[in-house]
Order: C-alpha cells, then structure tokens, then sequence
C-alpha cells in the first residue's frame, strides 16, 4: 500500500511553517497517542503515521528531498526506512518527547496510568546509539539506468574487539553505580495541574547502565570503540537523481560500549555526461545534420546511455524537429515505466565556402524548391507573435 502525502496526514499546506507543521503534529499525537486509546490499533497506527510525517517535514533538509522526489527522496532504497518503517513507540517518544514541554510531567511517554507506554519506557535502559555518517556517491547516466552495486571505504568507529564493545577490561571490572544503584535510572516526583506524577530519568553518573567500569579497556580506553575502515557494499535502485539521499540502517558509528549503530548516509551526485542530458525521466541529445542529410534523408547513429543505436531521418526534416526514441530514457526510481530519448534536430550551417560552393549554393537558392514554405503551425505562430509586439 502506497503512502499518503506527509502534508495531507498533518493536514498542513505544502507553504506552511515549521511553528504550523508542530502545531498540527502535536494536536495529532495527542488525539491518537496509544495511551489515551488502548488497544485501538486505528489510532497507533495514525500516531505512528504522523510521527513519520513530522520526522520530514520538520527538518529542513529531509523535507526539501521530499518536495523534490517525494517519498522515494526521504525513505531507504537500500533498507531502512522512516519511523512508518521500522522505528517503534520507544524511539517516537524518544525522538520527540519534548515537543509538550513540561506539561506531562516532562515526558511525551509521561500519560503512565493510561496504557502503558509511558511507564514501560521508564523502566527501561538508555540505549546508545552511534552517530550517522554521510558519504557522496557518483554514478554514470548508465549506472542510473540499470543500477549499480557500490563498493566503498568508510572511515568510521567500529566496536572494540579487545573488549567486544563493553568497554571492561573483563568481567570483574564492574560495580553497580551508586547513584541509581544499579537501576540506571533515577525516580522524582513532581507536582503539575494533573495532581503529583511520578518521572524517571536517566541516571547522569552511569549513563543509565546501572554499572560502572573500575578498570577500562587498554585498547579502547573505556570507550567501546576505536577508529578503523570499513568496505560497505551498497545496492543503488535504478533511477535515482542527483541530490537525493538513501539511509543505510546500521552502518554508520559504533555506538559507545554498545547499543545501536549509526546509519549510513549516501548522497547521490550525477555524473556529467559527454552528450546526454537529463531532464526527469527523459534524455536530450542535440542531433546536427548537415544541408544534404536533412534535404535528402540519412541514417545516423546516436548515444544512448547503453551505445549507440541508429535512427533513420526523412527528407525534408526541418530544424526544431523533435525525434522520440520511446523507452530510452531512465526508470522511475523504486516503480515502473521509463522516460524516452528526445533527439532535437539542428542543421549545421557552413561559415566558409569555397567560390565553387557558393556558386551551387547560390543556385539551389533561386529555385523554388529552396523557397521558405512555412506550415499553418508556422504561419499561426508567426501571427501569435506579431500580436504579441503589437
């Protein structure tokens, strides 16, 4: 099932602000947030698909992409997706939590006594997770075309294989921290217009692990990760244009003695090619013949992003002319059909002459056959324009 638009599910106009996108985002999750309609999977799934939507709209770059190519320039051809993708109610809260302020006791997940999820992510652990990484990627018209598998090496961080990403130099080198004692977090209560609510935090001294390390990692120093390169292997989809960035889930950092890897981000740039050009789906060739091909017809070769093909022009064609070579063009990328090959006919006009030349020239233009015979396309063009100065 296609998605929706991310404006139509916030119910906001293409122009609206970032202070109308929150606006809108807040009065959704609020109506359709799981603890105030348990069990009603109608409603999760609406605040799931709102989440998604503001995760886009409310970044400035991720929704240029989607102005630009829509769904297919903010989610993942190569694997992972937005929050409608794979994200779970632990990460929206996580994410966007604070976008109520202090209202509910400081926490998005704070409706605890309704549902649930407010308190089951209390009593969770922080998880770390790894920073993303971007890379730029460039592809030729013909790996835009069919695809293309990209080999490519990443500096990044990587987890410790001294200590597998623990951070410990073994297993004695722990003690449970003393703040939250072992808990990793740690429980206020606090008075709000609702009555006395009870919040739990993450523990500042451990981090929220709930131990401590006593004797670090001489390799990593306590960190869980050290720096190193990594080849990623990267499936491009077919039809992808310049500009547009596709996630690959879990290949960016490592995170800090353990937890969740960063993505990788990869940002596709176009390379120029010697005699297409791109324009959407379609390519555009300028195809020059000279007097005796255009007059007397010819067969001609011209590029494609996969050789050259032959095309056959007929006497008499004009300057101007537009060839259509159906299905030479590119694939709409992550769907179906292909653009076309548009073949713009020139007629190269000699600037030296030879005397000889010049008198044949001379010639064919005094015979009537040489005379200008303009077409009622031509004729009704001519009059638009001359109405047009008038």
């Amino acid at each position: 099932m296609s998605k929706r638009d991310y404006y139509e599910v916030l119910g906001v106009s293409k122009s609206a602000s970032q202070e109308e996108i929150k606006k809108a985002y807040r009065k959704l999750a609020i109506k359709f947030h799981p603890d105030k309609n348990p069990g009603d999977k109608d409603a999760e799934g609406k605040f799931k698909e709102a989440a998604a939507a503001y995760e886009i709209l409310s970044n400035a770059d991720k929704r240029s992409r989607y102005d630009r190519f829509g769904h297919a320039g903010v989610g993942s051809a190569a694997g992972a997706g937005g929050f409608g993708g794979g994200m779970t109610m632990e990460d929206i809260f996580e994410n966007f939590g604070d976008i109520f302020g202090g209202a509910f006791g400081g926490s998005f997940g704070g409706f605890s006594g309704f549902g649930g999820y407010g308190s089951s992510r209390q009593r969770g652990r922080r998880v770390n997770k790894g920073s993303n990484l971007r890379v730029k990627v460039t592809l030729s018209l013909k790996d835009i075309a069919h695809g293309v598998n990209k080999k490519i090496k990443v500096n990044k961080y990587i987890t410790c294989d001294a200590c597998g990403g623990n951070g410990a130099k073994d297993s004695s080198s722990y003690s449970n921290c003393s703040t939250c004692h072992g808990a990793g977090q740690v429980t206020k209560v606090t008075s709000t217009f609702l009555g006395q609510m009870q919040t739990t935090q993450t523990c500042h001294v451990c981090g929220g692990e709930g131990k401590v390390i006593t004797n670090k990692c001489t390799k990593c120093h306590g960190e869980g990760i050290v720096q190193d390169a990594e080849v990623i292997s990267l499936d491009i989809p077919a039809g992808v244009a310049e500009g547009m960035q596709l996630s690959v889930s879990g290949k960016g950092n490592a995170a800090r003695r353990g937890g969740i890897n960063g993505d990788l981000i990869v940002l596709i740039q176009e390379e120029k090619h010697p005699d297409l050009i791109r324009d959407g789906n379609d390519l555009i060739y300028g195809l020059y013949l000279n007097f005796a091909e255009a007059t007397l017809g010819s067969t001609v070769e011209i590029p494609t992003v996969d050789g050259k093909v032959k095309i056959k022009i007929e006497p008499g064609t004009q300057p101007g002319k537009i060839l259509r070579l159906r299905g030479k063009g590119l694939p709409e990328v992550n769907g179906y059909g292909k653009g076309d090959l548009l073949a713009n006919i020139n007629v190269w006009i000699p600037k030296n002459l030879s005397k000889e030349e010049e008198k044949q020239v001379q010639q064919l233009g005094n015979s009537d056959n040489f005379q200008p015979q303009p077409t009622s396309d031509d004729k009704n063009f001519f009059e638009k324009m001359k109405n047009f100065f008038e």
